[in-house]
């Protein structure tokens, strides 16, 4: 399937960067599959290394970082010749060794060219807690979410109508009727099987037919993120993490949908938490969502105390929530799909901006999403269905009266009153 992260691979190879590179995700989201594909498909030949495996490999780290000796010993190991002016060594689950993590900058410093590629589940995890010396300035890193809209899109053949969503967007003009409803079904297709690529995948072994699409896909991804959190960490702080993902369904379930430590459980302080908190956010489990209320540059200066958090993967959330599939088609289920709504576009925003913000006055306004758009704070309303009434987001405008703002939501492309309309199906194009 393709991948917007392929372009960004060959940018690294066309320009000879020196620094080996370093792909952080959460589990499932096709880290290894895309890394291979690149791989197999640039380069005479590849190594490849899995670190949680491959204990006798992960020694070698514990023995040496000089990257001439680690080569060497790799070669006996292995029973093969490494040509290190043809070959890419792909270094996964590299967050095991944290030796391993370290000789990146020796293998960056050297004379020789050595191409290393590096992935990890965890790893986001592994760079904020590295105990020596991370490589800083030594890698090049990118993060991999899961698929968005537009990948599902050309994973399913549907080339042309992605083409035509982006020539609208920058018109901002309507899709002609019949078109936009097809965009829609879709949408609401991939709010139900979400954006891991083995949930894709499986979707279109179904024929793309949903009636036949099967939740034990996300179930089991569920299952390996709890596994994760029992290996990877002590007893105490694995229970915690697990308390934690599970309360995300009931915390944006409510009105308010502030993250509450109670909600996670009832006599939880924050003090005990959060350090678990930080886990799941730096596994790219979980995406964080900070308050704003004074909308100016930098958005960091002004975040205040309260947050949302949501799911990295829409997908996961309903499964996690137990809505089935018929809920979301049918309808049957308004309310909490613009908990859904509102999920999927934070996994938009965050893949782009690294960041999340909402502006709130109160319990009176408050506004979705906010981004900076090269100084200029643009806000951004969400809503579930074709009823664009919003108090709030009027009130921002006749108060802080930004260049333009953007609502989203299932009517068509159009522009009015300095307010964008984008459907959410177009969201990844923002």
């Amino acid at each position: 399937m393709k991948r917007k992260l392929y372009y960004n691979l060959l940018n690294w190879k066309e320009n000879n960067i020196k620094m080996p590179y370093m792909l952080v995700g959460a589990r499932q989201t096709g880290k290894t599959y895309i890394i291979t594909e690149f791989c197999k498909n640039e380069f005479k030949d590849y190594v490849y290394i899995n670190l949680d495996v491959m204990e006798e490999i992960k020694k070698v780290f514990e023995y040496t970082i000089n990257p001439e000796e680690i080569i060497k010993s790799i070669e006996i190991i292995l029973g093969k010749n490494i040509d290190i002016e043809k070959t890419i060594i792909f270094i996964d689950e590299i967050q095991v060794s944290e030796r391993a993590i370290s000789s990146l900058k020796y293998f960056c410093e050297s004379e020789k060219p050595y191409k290393i590629i590096v992935a990890g589940s965890l790893l986001g995890v592994k760079i904020n807690r590295f105990k020596s010396s991370f490589p800083v300035g030594k890698v090049w890193i990118e993060y991999l979410y899961p698929m968005d809209f537009e990948e599902f899109l050309l994973a399913i053949g549907e080339d042309k109508l992605l083409e035509l969503i982006k020539e609208k967007y920058e018109e901002m003009s309507p899709l002609a009727e019949p078109i936009h409803q097809k965009a829609l079904n879709l949408y609401n297709e991939y709010i139900c099987i979400g954006g891991m690529p083995a949930s894709i995948m499986h979707y279109i072994e179904c024929g793309k037919d949903i009636s036949k699409y099967d939740d034990n896909i996300l179930n089991m991804i569920i299952t390996s993120y709890f596994a994760d959190m029992s290996k990877y960490t002590e007893n105490i702080e694995a229970i915690r993490n697990n308390k934690i993902y599970n309360s995300i369904p009931s915390q944006l379930g409510k009105e308010n949908k502030k993250f509450k430590y109670s909600l996670v459980e009832k006599s939880a302080r924050a003090r005990e938490y959060e350090s678990a908190l930080e886990w799941l956010l730096s596994s790219n489990m979980l995406l964080k969502c900070q308050s704003i209320t004074m909308p100016k540059s930098p958005l960091k200066a002004y975040v205040e105390d309260n947050f949302k958090i949501y799911l990295s993967d829409i997908g996961l959330l309903r499964v996690l929530s137990k809505i089935s599939i018929n809920e979301i088609m049918l309808e049957k289920n308004m309310l909490y799909k613009g908990v859904f709504v509102e999920n999927y576009i934070a996994e938009n925003l965050y893949s782009k901006y690294k960041e999340l913000y909402y502006w709130n006055l109160g319990n009176m306004y408050e506004v979705d999403y906010l981004i900076n758009n090269e100084g200029d704070i643009i806000p951004i309303e969400v809503k579930a269905s074709d009823n664009t009434t919003s108090r709030s987001l009027n009130y921002y405008i006749s108060r802080y009266k930004p260049k333009y703002s953007i609502r989203i939501s299932t009517k068509n492309f159009g522009e009015a009153n300095g307010i964008k309309s984008i459907p959410l199906y177009a969201s990844f194009l923002i």
